[in-house]
């Protein structure tokens, strides 16, 4: 098993070539468009083209991924996370991973290859799904588990529309209620901390004491989507196939850095399979309801935290009428495209970290003294250091700005890391010792479980969550030019974005920039997630956190709008995600969970409440 470092510097490394190509820039089949349905919109309101990001990265705590992220969390490096959210990362205490959240999603972006495969009418099922199957539970194969958690194999069709297309398989894991006899058990629910790209069994099994109060009623669901840790995931190959092609040719030439962008897709198609061109949002909500007809559960019961919001709205639109009560916490964007959502993140991300500035100016020993302004500078200014001249980190490994801001991004997501943040800044800049960042990188994902007793090695690749992160955030977004494009127009679209990115924030936004061209060389996505407006579906809640870096509070108001029946929880602290942190947030979504009670309107939650 790679160290968490390797892990985190494997994900950098992916990113090698879009980050060549963002440098030529900045300096420089789709899925078929379903028939009209109800909740789905048909034309696009004036400004809505673009997406969401991350994810990534968990919640408060719920690093998806960091995703996030639909996703920095991953993110420094490119798809490492940044959001998405959890990629998001997971609760507080559960780190998804890179932030399939923050953000920075670096997945390669694929290459000509990748034919996304439409995601099943386009995601409007119109014949009855398949027939129920039976779950099976038994041992969970990987260790260690928590007492009582049992795992079960689901097989669903790569594309619900044709299901002769051939199968695939979601891995399931189940905490049985721990009190039903306090009351009617409430029955199964549904958890997703994010990423795109968190594996859910992991994050449960690695902090189930997080959902104590829900696990009395509820039988706790974790499940890895599809292309995920055990379902059959997908990889690029590692290292190796990251950095194949990059380096070659002129660097300044787009063509020469696009042609590299495609060779890492022939390798994702070599080392992934058919599931590759299956992945995607839409595709993952018709899995989510073949789960609850496993379950046998008339209705989805569900808690999605960061990309995990995303995937709960795109259910809801898909299957209102399956809908049951659905809470959504650090909420993703439904209308903007991957380059706006990857601005705001970037934005964010630049937000979060002047946040702490502000609190580190009032501690006693900041690094930085009292005056914020030199102390943005002063942040800037190692990371661009770090760029040119990287210190010697653990067992002499080069510590990079990218590692720095990946550090820095991973503790922005739990102002419980803040102290610990400050210590990291100021032994870097005070004595030239990374140790304290390499620390705050360390937990950036969460460990994965320990192979079976026989000592096999795990089969999940080291490659897999920033794999997926960008598979799915590509899959989710229309907004590019297609992979048969001539570079000389994709160098026009994205030549003005380098600016843009890095007046959002020198740190965050050339990074996040990655999110965006990485998909590059790929084909559009789907546009339905744009479409839904309104879907009918029952009333839900949302909450929204002022100071997520990840996923900001905009994007909460805005899907509220978009959905049309939900409640917001307005939780004015810090942080992404709300629901690990604050015992008011808590409140509101285990109320609602367990015994239906719904606010009327929008509430507030205090920071620190």
């Amino acid at each position: 098993m790679r160290p968490a470092r390797a892990r985190t510097r494997a994900r950098i490394r992916a990113a090698t070539c879009a980050a060549a190509l963002a440098a030529a820039l900045s300096t420089a089949p789709a899925p078929t468009t379903p028939a009209p349905g109800e909740g789905v919109r048909t034309a696009r309101a004036p400004g809505e083209g673009m997406r969401t990001g991350l994810a990534p990265a968990p919640a408060q705590g719920i690093r998806t991924a960091p995703a996030p992220a639909q996703g920095i969390r991953t993110a420094p490096a490119p798809a490492q996370g940044m959001r998405t959210g959890l990629a998001p990362a997971p609760a507080q205490g559960i780190r998804t991973g890179p932030a399939p959240a923050q953000g920075i999603r670096t997945g390669p972006a694929p290459a000509q290859g990748i034919r996304t495969a439409p995601a099943p009418a386009q995601g409007i099922r119109t014949g009855p799904g398949p027939a129920r199957q039976g779950l099976r539970w038994g041992d969970c194969a990987e260790k260690p588990v928590p007492d009582g958690m049992r795992c079960a194999t689901l097989t669903v069709p790569l594309d619900h529309d044709h299901p002769a297309k051939g199968t695939t398989r979601v891995a399931l894991a189940k905490l049985p209620a721990t009190a039903p006899a306090r009351g009617r058990r409430a029955g199964s629910l549904l958890l997703n901390y994010g990423g795109p790209g968190a594996p859910g069994i992991a994050y449960l099994a690695s902090d189930p004491a997080l959902f104590a109060k829900l696990n009395e009623r509820y039988d706790l669901i974790a499940f890895d989507p599809r292309g995920v840790g055990l379902s059959d995931p997908v990889s690029c190959g590692g290292v190796q196939a990251a950095d194949s092609g990059a380096g070659t040719g002129d660097p300044g030439d787009p063509a020469t850095q696009l042609a590299a962008l495609r060779a890492e897709v022939r390798q994702c198609e070599r080392h992934s399979g058919r599931v590759l061109q299956y992945i995607g949002t839409v595709h993952v909500a018709h899995d989510l309801d073949d789960i609850r007809r496993a379950l046998g559960e008339e209705k989805l019961d569900y808690l999605g935290f960061s990309y995990g919001t995303r995937l709960g709205a795109v259910y809801a639109a898909l299957y209102p009428e399956n809908t049951g009560r659905m809470v959504l916490d650090g909420v993703d964007s439904l209308a903007d495209s991957l380059t706006e959502q990857a601005l705001a993140s970037a934005r964010g991300q630049q937000r979060a970290l002047d946040h702490f500035l502000t609190w580190c100016a009032h501690q006693q020993d900041c690094v930085y003294g009292t005056n914020t302004r030199t102390a943005k500078e002063r942040v800037n200014a190692l990371v661009a250091r770090l760029d040119e001249h990287p210190m010697t980190g653990t067992g002499g490994t080069p510590f990079t700005g990218d590692d720095a801001v990946l550090a820095i991004g991973s503790a922005l997501y739990d102002k419980a890391s803040w102290p610990d943040l400050a210590a990291a800044l100021g032994r870097a800049e005070r004595e030239g010792d990374p140790a304290g960042l390499e620390g705050l990188l360390a937990p950036a994902e969460p460990a994965p479980a320990e192979p079976a007793a026989t000592g096999t090695p795990s089969q999940v690749p080291a490659d897999n969550a920033s794999a997926a992160i960008t598979a799915v955030n590509c899959a989710d977004d229309p907004d590019r030019s297609n992979d048969k494009a001539d570079p000389s127009v994709i160098a026009k679209e994205v030549g003005d974005l380098g600016p843009r990115f890095r007046e959002v924030s020198e740190i965050f936004g050339p990074r996040q920039l990655m999110t965006v061209l990485a998909c590059y060389g790929r084909p559009a996505g789907t546009d339905f997630i744009r479409r839904i407006d309104h879907p009918g579906a029952p009333r839900m809640l949302l909450v929204g956190t002022r100071g997520d870096p990840a996923t900001p509070y905009e994007w909460t108001e805005e899907t509220a709008r978009r959905l049309g029946s939900a409640v917001v929880v307005d939780h004015k602290g810090e942080g992404h995600t709300g629901y690990p942190s604050s015992a008011c947030v808590r409140g509101y979504v285990d109320g609602f969970l367990i015994d239906g009670r719904l606010p009327a309107g929008t509430r507030a939650c205090p920071a620190g409440e």
